[in-house]
């Protein structure tokens, strides 16, 4: 072997000398025309489209992120981080912390805030398995906001419970349909701390892979939601951008 061929070029270093390396680092881009998350809409007055900007780290099972959620009308805001991490049978374990600047607006504080905080800590075990069509959830929030009055009148953490099972029917193209329940398990944000177990959240939906000869897919999909705690339906569509 000749010595100038175990040198790099300038395009497969990088700057600290290097081999370059595909990068673990994506990000994305959602579009929700209206923001509903697992059967509650997050926005009952002065509901607007909302921008769902995220940058994400990947490594093996690893998965880290940083997203933001913004109304369009300026009425809404969201700051989530997170992180999880699936075995190869599709076994998963997840950690989020869900902000709400808009809940509490000026006694909240980001690193602090106290009982005003705006934040939701979550931590929730997943299935997703990848020879059957099937898929579960089941989450808490064990800290921060999610606090109800009980019937003394005193603040108590709710620790609301939330289980997810899904199926879905794949198409050509990676197209899919998919069928989702959501229930809650305790008295809870999901179901306005008035009941035990209830049903809150079913949802149809159909997703199309918009392909290009580059091999990008662009997911846009439509979905029928109906929320039988509060009686309410909905017609609602996003686009995923990822990078």
């Amino acid at each position: 072997m000749k010595a100038e061929d175990t040198v790099m070029t300038a395009e497969e270093k990088n700057n600290w000398g290097g081999k370059l390396i595909k990068s673990p680092f994506g990000l994305g881009l959602d579009i929700q025309t209206k923001y509903l998350w697992r059967g509650m809409e997050m926005m009952t007055e002065d509901s607007a489209p909302v921008l769902f900007p995220s940058v994400n780290y990947s490594y093996k099972g690893l998965f880290v992120y940083a997203m933001g959620g913004y109304s369009i009308n300026g009425k809404y805001a969201e700051v989530d981080l997170g992180a999880s991490y699936t075995l190869d049978n599709g076994l998963g374990i997840a950690f989020n912390d869900y902000y709400y600047p808009t809940v509490d607006q000026q006694e909240d504080e980001y690193m602090g805030g106290g009982k005003h905080t705006g934040h939701w800590l979550e931590a929730a075990i997943s299935f997703t398995p990848d020879k059957i069509p099937f898929f579960a959830t089941l989450s808490n929030f064990f800290y921060g906001a999610d606090k109800y009055i009980d019937k003394e009148g005193k603040e108590k953490q709710a620790y609301s419970t939330y289980l997810e099972l899904g199926t879905y029917y794949d198409f050509l193209n990676y197209n899919r349909l998919t069928f989702t329940m959501g229930t809650a398990l305790n008295k809870s944000c999901y179901n306005g701390y008035a009941h035990d177990f209830s049903v809150c959240n079913l949802e149809l939906k159909y997703t199309y892979n918009v392909t290009f000869k580059s091999g990008w897919a662009l997911p846009l999909n439509v979905a029928y939601i109906y929320n039988p705690v509060f009686d309410k339906s909905f017609v609602n569509f996003t686009a995923n951008f990822a990078f």
